[in-house]
């Protein structure tokens, strides 16, 4: 036998005349299906029972008047709705779509959210679905001052798949959660693609981040899986890692990037393995004490620098007898194993001298720093330590590049 709620549930068609769209609200059960004609609906709306809401050329105006859709009932499935017209404040949580903690299993999936201060806002839903979305943010403000595109916050289990995010801020800016799903997404003209923040225990993997400041912000977060993104024309940093331990970075695209492949910040116990990390200003940049991360067959391919660091004892990358590829070093494979028969070291006493000295660039053509570095390639005991790879890679691994196909 069924439940009662749901041998009631009944499919109502909704009008975009005066009132109509809140009254249809107020008289829903749980399980109704209100499919919403063409045309606009004034809100803002709150939803305050289980229900689908079906939208078919359907636009929602929020007026500037708070969230545009507010969800206080579990399991609500938004659908098919342009969404726009959130006001600008709210504590900066004013959104088009706004998940509240009572919201819990409820799916935002095909909608278009325009213009509006943040797109979704999933405020401490439990196990929400954000799906195949089209989200444009704010241009109208400074980009700090701008909302993101999806913000999650306290809402364990939350899964964010296959949304397309402009504009604003951040296209997810993740804090104080865990157990997270961010897969499929496409990020663009933004400051980060996904802000981590005291989050654990969850992926982040096969998303596209293009003309960012960043790619993937990873911060004050453990055992997150970082796999198969790509990061491509970002500005700054493709992937940062600040605060973040124990964690798996896989099969991930970093190319072209302005500054740096990956930052590595204070960071420790990371498995760096089968990335690409190519044509950027630096491969990767590690600094503040990050310590026995492991890095293992990534390619490093076309980089001004390969590696930055300045430490004093030596840090081997090489992990089970193989290393990574490195397209600057030039060596041979006598015994046909794939592993080069000489070490790769990226810096060396000049390399040092010029991160802490940069006036000291001026003298790189001097016959005095070509002895330098002669001396230490052909003496190697005279390096002051840094990084080593003891069995370098003679090919590149490529990862699967994620593609997009662009939504309706």
């Amino acid at each position: 036998m069924l439940p009662i709620s749901v041998v009631q549930a009944a499919e109502v068609i909704v009008a975009p005349t005066d009132a109509a769209l809140v009254k249809a609200l107020k008289n829903a059960q749980a399980g109704d299906i209100l499919r919403l004609s063409p045309g606009t609906y004034m809100g803002p709306i709150i939803i305050k029972t289980p229900l689908t809401l079906v939208g078919n050329n359907t636009t929602i105006d929020g007026r500037k008047l708070g969230s545009v859709i507010t969800v206080n009932a579990p399991d609500v499935t938004v659908q098919g709705l342009k969404v726009i017209g959130s006001g600008s404040g709210g504590n900066g949580l004013d959104a088009g779509i706004t998940l509240a903690k009572t919201a819990d299993r409820s799916v935002v999936r095909n909608n278009h959210l325009i213009n509006n201060l943040v797109g979704i806002n999933v405020h401490g839903t439990k196990n929400a679905l954000v799906k195949d979305n089209i989200i444009k943010g704010r241009r109208d403000h400074r980009v700090n001052d701008r909302g993101n595109g999806i913000y999650v916050w306290n809402a364990p289990g939350a899964r964010v798949i296959g949304n397309d995010v402009q504009y604003g801020r951040d296209g997810i800016f993740v804090n104080t959660s865990k157990n997270n799903t961010f897969t499929g997404n496409r990020f663009r003209n933004l400051r980060f693609a996904i802000h981590y923040m005291y989050a654990n225990n969850s992926t982040v993997s096969e998303n596209i981040s293009i003309k960012n400041d960043i790619g993937y912000a990873i911060m004050f977060s453990d055992n997150v899986l970082i796999k198969g993104n790509l990061s491509m024309n970002d500005r700054n940093h493709g992937i940062m890692m600040n605060y973040t331990n124990k964690s798996i970075v896989k099969d991930n695209t970093v190319v072209q990037v302005k500054d740096k492949c990956v930052f590595i910040y204070n960071a420790h116990k990371n498995t760096f393995i089968n990335n690409v990390f190519k044509k950027c200003r630096i491969g990767i940049h590690f600094t503040a004490g990050s310590e026995r991360n492991e890095m293992s067959q990534n390619a490093f391919i076309g980089n001004r620098n390969q590696v930055k660091y300045v430490g004093s004892k030596w840090v081997d990358w090489s992990a089970g007898g193989k290393g990574n590829y490195w397209s600057d070093h030039a060596a041979f494979d006598l015994d046909g194993n794939g592993i080069a028969d000489s070490a790769y070291r990226p810096n060396d006493i000049m390399d040092h001298v010029l991160w802490t000295q940069p006036a000291a660039k001026s003298l790189l053509g001097s016959p005095a720093i070509q002895l330098i570095r002669w001396s230490q390639s052909a003496f190697p005991a005279t390096l002051p330590g840094g990084v080593i790879d003891r069995a370098p890679l003679m090919r590149p691994i490529y990862p699967k590049i994620p593609a997009w196909t662009d939504k309706k």
